[in-house]
């Protein structure tokens, strides 16, 4: 419903159920709300955007805005928000380009005040970005990640799942998963144990991640050394695997270690 007459709903917005449209809130053509989401006022939701169910868009947060990219030129592109998201105020989620086409967050994720999530970025279930946390072009960040408040974040770099950085980190490198970082210039602090155990990993698993970790930090091995070693000497895990197959895949490197 909208609540007052206020708001601009442009009549072609497909608004799903429940829907909640605050005074003031602007809804562009071209948007499709899911059931239950509320739009809280002086938001803005334009065109290309997509949102999920039982999501809030607060006070001030530009869902869809045209991408910061000079090679951008006007090619019809979207925002994918999926369900039971938080993004709070004065939070700017930008639509894609022609390189990805889309912009994507997953479900469950808490996008805090004055956060950016530039063009293309993909940000998959459960993340928490605090505040003013800043996400350049092409970012992916996996799930369970939390970036701490005032982060600056490179274009094209992978932060992995369930992992922790620090306040004010400048990220220009990888973040392999499971990790905590943090420092100036950013680095390799240790694994999440707690954030593990708040998520049910076994001792035995978080044992394992560990290992994986002395290997690849501790080791004295360069990267590829290390890799080789972990593959021949470790038992075959899914969290081996999962850090094995991130650390593979880095084109920018991962963070170092602790100098």
């Amino acid at each position: 419903m909208i609540t007052e007459n206020h708001a601009f709903v442009h009549p072609e917005a497909q608004i799903g159920a429940n829907v909640i449209i605050d005074p003031f809130a602007y809804v562009d053509k071209n948007v499709v709300i899911g059931d239950g989401t509320h739009i809280y006022a002086h938001a803005c939701v334009l065109s290309g955007s997509r949102i999920g169910k039982n999501c809030n868009i607060y006070h001030g947060a530009v869902v869809g805005g045209i991408p910061q990219d000079l090679k951008f030129v006007g090619e019809d592109t979207t925002v994918e928000i999926g369900d039971n998201n938080n993004i709070r105020e004065f939070a700017t989620i930008h639509r894609g380009t022609a390189s990805k086409g889309k912009t994507v967050i997953g479900n469950n994720c808490l996008i805090m005040a004055y956060c950016h999530v530039a063009h293309d970025c993909v940000l998959h279930n459960n993340i928490i970005m605090s505040n003013a946390v800043q996400l350049a072009g092409e970012v992916e960040v996996e799930n369970f990640a939390i970036i701490s408040g005032g982060s600056l974040v490179h274009q094209f770099t992978r932060i992995g799942a369930h992992c922790m950085v620090q306040g004010g980190s400048k990220i220009n490198k990888d973040i392999p998963p499971f990790s905590i970082v943090g420092r100036e210039p950013i680095s390799y602090c240790g694994i999440n144990s707690v954030g593990l155990r708040r998520r049910n990993f076994t001792a035995e698993q978080i044992h394992n991640i560990q290992d994986v970790y002395r290997y690849l930090y501790l080791s004295g091995k360069n990267v590829s050394e290390a890799l080789e070693s972990i593959k021949n000497e470790l038992p075959d895990t899914p969290e081996r695997e999962m850090i094995v197959n991130f650390v593979s895949a880095s084109e920018r490197g991962i963070v170092k270690g602790i100098i």
